[in-house]
């Protein structure tokens, strides 16, 4: 039985919009500390003097992005507050105006993945460090958006509903063959094959999820039912009953989506089921210096699809679509606990990454933060099934909140 994380997870993360700047207090090595704005400070900065402190609120966003990353100042408490409070309500309203000129130049990359940058890609970001992930994450490692049934919800509860929610949704049963592609470290082959008696496998591009999977289901007794395979998904055979991919379209680019689908519906039987979690850009909301940042330091051959355009790839590959959910409420949660974990396991994380990591990762999960909070980025359950005019394969909804 999974038991709580070891480490402490400051709650309650309440998922809220700011509508007026939160007060803060500003304390400074040598000139004391001072509190800037009304109601219950929700953060504090530190910086070595109030001169300093003075300069710091005049530069631009590249400026400040940078100090913080090289730890010039500090911030203990809500970061995602701090940053849309810090740069001033309508400009921190992307991810984050922080981010958004820490590299001046905009060229945000076109990426065509083959076989080999996409290897590439996945573990410049999964291949750091077991550890470190361990540190912020949930009991099982479970690196996507949580599914919270209310917002003071631990991160190891919202984790497993979400893996439960996947599991209902595609109405897994004894005996089915199940493929996770981009399974991570195993959390959803374990549950699908532990608790709905499935036949799991699961496919990574990153060495060290691999390993980590292989020993959980080893260690779960899983192994006779359930594999992974350290390939990409373009290059399994077989066919699947149902098949789930959750977190993983965001590294495929838009150039490749038809192929993407083409690939999942060439693996999934005629009657099956598929699954897609995944982060998407909403309508009107442009690429911009964020994005770059994020391909460059964070997620390299990363791409947010439109959901309109993913869903026209997806019929275009033959598939139908049976149900949509929006969690972008629940994601916002998710990146609030990770900071909040971040924060609260600093010395433990910088024992397995370098600080400038750690600050890109505390800097990236805050902004995400505040992205999902105030609708700049969606994350969407899209199940789809083959399309099959004489077959009716649901008439309501019913079975996917079955306990």
């Amino acid at each position: 039985m999974f038991t709580e994380s070891p480490v402490v997870v400051p709650q309650p993360f309440a998922y809220r919009s700011l509508t007026r700047p939160p007060g803060y207090v500003v304390e400074t090595q040598s000139d004391g500390s001072f509190t800037v704005g009304d109601g219950e400070p929700s953060f504090v900065v530190r910086v070595p003097t109030k001169a300093y402190w003075q300069q710091l609120v005049r530069f631009d966003a590249y400026r400040a992005g940078v100090e913080f990353i090289r730890g010039s100042f500090d911030v203990e408490g809500d970061l995602p507050a701090a940053i849309e409070t810090w740069v001033g309500l309508g400009r921190a309203a992307t991810l984050p105006y922080l981010l958004r000129s820490l590299l001046p130049r905009l060229r945000v990359e076109r990426w065509i993945q083959s076989r080999r940058t996409a290897r590439r890609n996945i573990e410049f970001h999964y291949d750091r460090s077991n550890d470190f992930y361990r540190l912020f994450l949930d009991a099982r490692l479970v690196y996507s958006c949580a599914y919270f049934d209310t917002p003071d919800a631990t991160t190891d509860d919202a984790q497993a509903a979400k893996l439960d929610h996947i599991c209902r949704k595609l109405d897994l049963r004894p005996g089915d063959a199940f493929l996770d592609i981009g399974c991570g470290w195993g959390a959803l082959v374990a549950r699908a094959a532990e608790r709905y008696g499935v036949e799991a496998t699961g496919c990574t591009l990153s060495m060290a999820q691999y390993k980590g999977a292989t020993e959980l289901l080893a260690d779960r007794r899983l192994d006779s039912r359930a594999h992974i395979e350290p390939r990409d998904y373009r290059d399994l055979t077989g066919r699947f009953d149902k098949i789930a991919s959750v977190g993983m379209i965001e590294h495929v680019g838009r150039a490749r989506l038809g192929e993407y689908f083409r690939t999942v519906a060439a693996r999934l039987d005629d009657s099956g089921l598929f699954l897609n979690h995944g982060i998407v850009r909403p309508a009107g909301v442009r690429e911009d210096a964020a994005t770059y940042f994020l391909q460059r330091r964070v997620f390299p051959g990363s791409e947010l699809p439109h959901l309109s355009h993913m869903l026209d790839m997806a019929a275009a590959a033959g598939f139908e679509v049976l149900d949509v959910e929006n969690l972008r409420p629940h994601y916002a949660l998710t990146c609030r606990a990770w900071v909040a974990r971040l924060q609260a396991n600093r010395a433990a994380c910088l024992a397995t990454v370098d600080e400038a990591t750690y600050r890109t990762w505390l800097l990236y999960l805050a902004g995400s933060a505040i992205n999902f909070t105030r609708g700049l980025s969606d994350v969407y359950q899209v199940l789809l099934a083959k399309r099959s005019p004489a077959q009716v394969r649901y008439l309501t909804r019913r079975y996917q909140y079955r306990e």
